[in-house]
């Protein structure tokens, strides 16, 4: 099984580009994750790992995704390699996210879209983007 879950803050806005083969896009940032212990009289330290969204989640991460934004993501680990121009072999670890979330707290604009305020996941099905099936309830019905 290969199943990440990570939640971090954006070290940088989504880079965009597309694949030349079939125009693919693909949305790549990196998330400043916590470690979950820091030593003691150490200040805590965090990972930064790189993530890549393809398709319907890259473009709803290019949209919606900004410097500084805690996010969740869950996905899966890719390993790849290459030879660098020296000939040198390199490797590189990435996730490749399957669906993203909003995991700041609501924005004080009080926005009602409903991806921007509670982080509509964003998965790879046919139907990735799609919120129409939502109902988003005024909050006063909610058991909390």
């Amino acid at each position: 099984m290969n199943k990440v879950i990570l939640m971090g803050r954006l070290t940088r806005d989504p880079e965009v580009r597309y694949t030349q083969t079939n125009n693919t896009l693909v949305a790549s940032f990196s998330l400043a994750v916590n470690r979950r212990f820091a030593k003691e009289g150490e200040s805590q330290t965090a990972d930064f790992i790189n993530v890549s969204a393809w398709a319907k989640t890259g473009e709803f991460v290019s949209k919606y995704f900004k410097k500084g934004q805690q996010v969740a993501v869950v996905g899966r680990i890719q390993t790849r390699s290459w030879e660098d121009q020296q000939g040198q072999r390199r490797y590189a670890t990435d996730v490749v996210a399957e669906e993203v979330y909003f995991a700041d707290s609501k924005r004080s604009d009080d926005s009602s879209n409903f991806e921007d305020t509670f982080g509509a996941p964003q998965t790879s099905g046919n139907n990735e983007g799609d919120t129409s099936d939502f109902e988003v309830s005024s909050g006063d019905d909610l058991p909390f």
